[in-house]
């Protein structure tokens, strides 16, 4: 069961990776990634996780008691989510303003881009 949450954050990933690769829709591709995102998650709640581990606050026991959770981990995974709200809503300011100009979502319609 080590490996579990590890498993789940590479299947996320991949699910992820399969929408975005099949998207045929710039609002899906955007949702799609912020799925491949949310793998990132899983990955550090496996990664900081401890078993039979407490919240790091060290007002009420002496330091090396008990096991703690590191809290870098955690903080890292406050960050992650921070970070992913405000890409998501970057690149769907960015899908607003590509239907507005060129009339559609499609990135198979839109001929300005192709190279």
């Amino acid at each position: 069961m080590d490996v579990f949450a590890y498993l789940v954050a590479a299947w996320i990933f991949l699910a992820g990776c399969y929408g975005l690769a099949t998207s045929r829709d710039l609002i899906h591709a955007v949702g799609c990634l912020s799925v491949c995102q949310c793998a990132t998650y899983v990955l550090l709640l496996a990664v900081g996780y401890r078993d039979g581990a407490t919240a790091p606050v060290y007002s009420d026991l002496e330091p090396g008691a008990r096991p703690v959770v590191d809290p870098v981990v955690q903080a890292l995974a406050l960050t992650d989510v921070v970070v992913g709200a405000t890409v998501t809503a970057l690149l769907l300011a960015l899908v607003v303003q590509v239907s507005k100009r060129h009339g559609t979502v499609d990135p198979d319609e839109l001929s300005e881009l192709r190279g």
